[in-house]
């Protein structure tokens, strides 16, 4: 992990923890801000770290329905059970999560650095951006997370799955699946954030195995400062996500993608300087 300064690690915490959960792409904000900036690129394990922090909001936003989860497992014994509300929540929650496990394996064997590009970014921002806007303007919103079956499950997560590719947004992804298959929006980004909780959290054990075993104090700092500061962010975030969509859409982050998707790559094809 290269070294970064307190007041890195704040704006970077404070960067991810407003963009997780918004439909932009996080990844690719964290990605921009080293190459916009003087700022040296803080590194993946940097990256994960605050991602941590944002799945500890989640866990507090969504208490209920953590505890709901919980109380279910323990209803059905840890067993498959869709007749139990909490069961069948986490049971389709595992089955998004393991198409991203697959492919993720896959390509980390391949490396994922030659990704962290600017144009890529500004392309892939940009046009699932427009995919977004077709699917919150032309997905009913008769659905709630109830009603989601198995198929519905691996539909969503293999969308995720293109998340792995900076600038898509894995909640930006899995949102647009889910309101074409018809979500409720406050619903469609309830999955997606629960769904965010094993993604990220298996994300953030192997980071934490790997800072062990280097015994190097000042990066197990590091992240530990990264974690409380995306939280904080991360849980305003939420806040503000979840209160704005009760009323409307997503159409803000659309225009926020693509004029950031357009300056992206005009910059990268040197149109502009």
């Amino acid at each position: 992990m290269l070294t970064v300064t307190n007041l890195q690690l704040i704006l970077i915490s404070t960067l991810q923890g407003l963009t997780e959960f918004l439909p932009v792409s996080s990844s690719g904000h964290l990605i921009l801000f080293s190459k916009f900036t003087s700022f040296p690129d803080q590194g993946p394990e940097i990256d994960v770290a605050v991602h941590v922090g944002s799945i500890i909001a989640v866990t507090i936003y969504f208490w209920r329905d953590i505890w709901n989860i919980i109380k279910g497992l323990w209803q059905s014994r840890f067993l498959p059970n869709f007749n139990i509300s909490g069961a069948k929540l986490a049971w389709l929650i595992l089955i998004a999560t393991i198409p991203a496990v697959i492919v993720g394996l896959s390509l980390k064997a391949y490396g994922l650095e030659n990704l962290r590009s600017a144009k890529l970014i500004g392309w892939t921002i940009s046009c699932y951006a427009v995919l977004l806007y077709l699917a919150d303007k032309y997905g009913k919103t008769t659905r709630t997370t109830d009603s989601l079956t198995i198929k519905d499950a691996l539909i969503i997560g293999c969308a995720q799955c293109l998340a792995l590719i900076p600038g898509t947004s894995r909640s930006g992804i899995t949102i647009t699946a889910s309101r074409f298959l018809g979500l409720q929006r406050r619903e469609a980004a309830k999955f997606s954030m629960l769904l965010s909780i094993p993604t990220i959290a298996g994300a953030g054990l192997l980071m934490a195995y790997s800072l062990w075993q280097t015994g190097d104090i000042s990066n197990i700092s590091n992240a530990c400062h990264g974690v409380m500061y995306s939280f904080i962010a991360s849980l305003g975030a939420i806040y503000l996500m979840m209160t704005w969509l009760k009323k409307w859409t997503f159409t803000p982050f659309v225009i926020y993608r693509l004029l950031l998707g357009g300056y992206l790559l005009f910059n990268a094809y040197g149109i502009i300087n």
